[in-house]
């Protein structure tokens, strides 16, 4: 998380899903079913792609350098990552 744009959160996810700015959603292993499903489906109008993190929502922040616990989070710019093609 050193360069490029991401938003953290359920509902900067859908924010970011709704205005089709997202390019890849990442979901942590202990999100509740009905929110997992809900973000998938936007996910899938929005035509972006979904990663299920195998961690749980504290390891997803550990992961994103933050002390809190992230449950989802959306990717809106890779920067000099290669998360993107990584997915695909």
């Amino acid at each position: 998380m050193k360069s490029g744009k991401s938003q953290l959160g359920y509902k900067s996810t859908l924010k970011t899903l709704r205005s089709g700015k997202a390019k890849l959603v990442i979901i942590s292993g202990n999100t509740p079913p009905l929110r997992k499903s809900e973000i998938e489906y936007y996910a899938m109008l929005a035509k972006t792609s979904v990663h299920h993190y195998n961690g749980n929502n504290i390891e997803l922040g550990t992961a994103c350098g933050k002390y809190y616990r992230v449950g989802t989070m959306s990717i809106l710019d890779a920067g000099d990552s290669d998360i993107l093609k990584a997915e695909n």
